[in-house]
């Protein structure tokens, strides 16, 4: 990845490193390579999530787009699936989501979307990338008078993107009670009604943005309301999902998280024994758990690891022809429904198989053995991140670790491709061993990497 894209698009903190200025030059940037003989005059669509720089950055890069040439529709608060999805419907050429996911409100983030609803290749964000660090935009590149772009406004995003998850739901959810977590984030635009026309009966926690409380102790990386709710209130189920809603978390009948790998096995179980799934194979990443590993031996599924991030589990699917994929994390990718991970889709395909074989979630995780695993974050300085991959005593430390686990556990170090954070995980069968070990590497790192 370069100095804009990471791994996920281009991340920062609004008006400090993720600036107007820079917003406004990747929106000439990209209708500049977007612009070809075939397509001379393209079409972005732009939605957002409910972060209270969405407009500020959002009115940028529409005069960044119309100022080089390109027409710009714009969908207001969408999940990011929804935007991969419309820009289809809508006869756009490209698509941008304004969100930072799963950051709290200071950060957001702009990633861009092909003509088939794929994210940006990395060749085309070089390019992207060149020539605004390269102050290519000269006057030559941008129209005059009647060949600017224009604006036009689309109010029915929201029920399209509704009716197309729905129309990918084989069985109602009728007669299911459920709580769901909207992060507060582009789920509270459509998450009620999508479940509610599915037959579900919905509790609605944190779907009341003001601007500044996405992601705030709620939605997938805060579950700790919807578990208390879903156990005080007896419900079948809760969702969670991430400030995009292209993330999905789960919560039992009896309170317990089903995690992305969780609910990865679940599905695939289910596929299989339908012979819907493509190649009897399951992509995830390096961070999926051992336990589905063996899981995926014991039901004589095939699984493929790739480096973190979905868009690299979606380049194995696209390329090897596999038809589900994801991650840990809640990015769950349904080849035959989405281009991307999509917690709303994702969740609906869960509980909807739940409601056919009339079983319970605390039931269906028993399929998938979780091995115990500790995930610390350790805060780096930009530096830091740069040596990291060379740093000889952190080799040293690996080394050591893996020396101790042998075949009983694993270590992965990485750096976080969206923030300035070294991520540490240890996985294996002794929980206080792992987390030991975890708290002593953590602590290498921290001293290593700080300027």
């Amino acid at each position: 990845m370069g100095r804009l894209f990471g791994t996920d698009g281009v991340r920062g903190i609004a008006n400090t490193n993720l600036t107007c200025e820079q917003a406004m030059n990747i929106g000439k940037a990209a209708a500049i390579v977007l612009k070809n003989d075939q397509v001379p005059k393209p079409t972005f669509l732009i939605g957002k999530d409910t972060r209270i720089s969405g407009d500020m950055l959002e009115g940028a890069l529409i005069a960044g787009l119309c100022s080089a040439g390109a027409d710009v529709k714009l969908i207001g608060v969408v999940p990011t699936p929804a935007v991969a999805y419309l820009i289809e419907k809508y006869h756009a050429d490209a698509g941008i989501m304004i969100s930072a996911s799963h950051n709290t409100y200071e950060y957001n983030g702009i990633k861009i979307f092909n003509e088939d609803g794929y994210k940006l290749p990395d060749d085309l964000e070089d390019q992207i990338e060149q020539i605004i660090l390269n102050n290519d935009i000269t006057s030559s590149f941008l129209p005059k008078h009647n060949s600017i772009g224009t604006v036009q406004r689309i109010d029915t995003a929201v029920p399209d993107y509704i009716e197309h998850v729905v129309s990918s739901i084989d069985f109602p959810l009728t007669g299911l009670k459920i709580a769901i977590d909207c992060a507060n984030g582009s789920a509270s635009a459509t998450a009620k009604p999508l479940f509610e026309k599915l037959g579900a009966e919905c509790y609605m926690l944190h779907n009341n943005p003001n601007g500044v409380n996405i992601n705030q102790s709620c939605g997938s990386t805060h579950m700790e309301s919807l578990i208390s709710y879903v156990l005080s209130n007896e419900l079948d189920a809760g969702l969670a999902f991430d400030g995009d809603a292209d993330r999905c978390l789960s919560v039992s009948n009896h309170g317990t998280v089903i995690d992305g790998d969780y609910i990865l096995a679940i599905c695939a179980a289910d596929m299989k024994s339908k012979k819907l799934l493509k190649k009897d194979t399951v992509a995830g990443t390096v961070m999926t758990n051992m336990g589905f590993n063996k899981f995926c031996r014991d039901n004589n599924i095939n699984f493929v690891s790739t480096n973190v991030g979905d868009r690299y589990v979606l380049e194995a699917m696209l390329r090897e022809g596999y038809n589900i994929g994801g991650e840990q994390s809640g990015h769950i990718i349904f080849l035959d429904h989405s281009t991307t991970g999509d917690g709303q889709l994702t969740g609906a395909k869960l509980l909807s198989l739940l409601n056919r074989r009339d079983a319970k979630l605390s039931s269906l995780s028993t399929l998938m053995e979780h091995y115990p695993q500790i995930l610390i974050n350790v805060e780096i300085s930009h530096s830091g991140k740069v040596h990291f991959y060379t740093d000889k005593e952190i080799k040293k430390e690996i080394k050591r670790i893996e020396n101790i686990l042998g075949d009983r556990g694993r270590i992965l170090l990485r750096v976080s491709g969206t923030e300035p954070l070294a991520r540490i995980m240890l996985e294996g069968e002794n929980y206080d061993e792992i987390c030991l070990l975890a708290n002593e590497a953590a602590e290498l790192v921290k001293n290593r990497l700080n300027d």
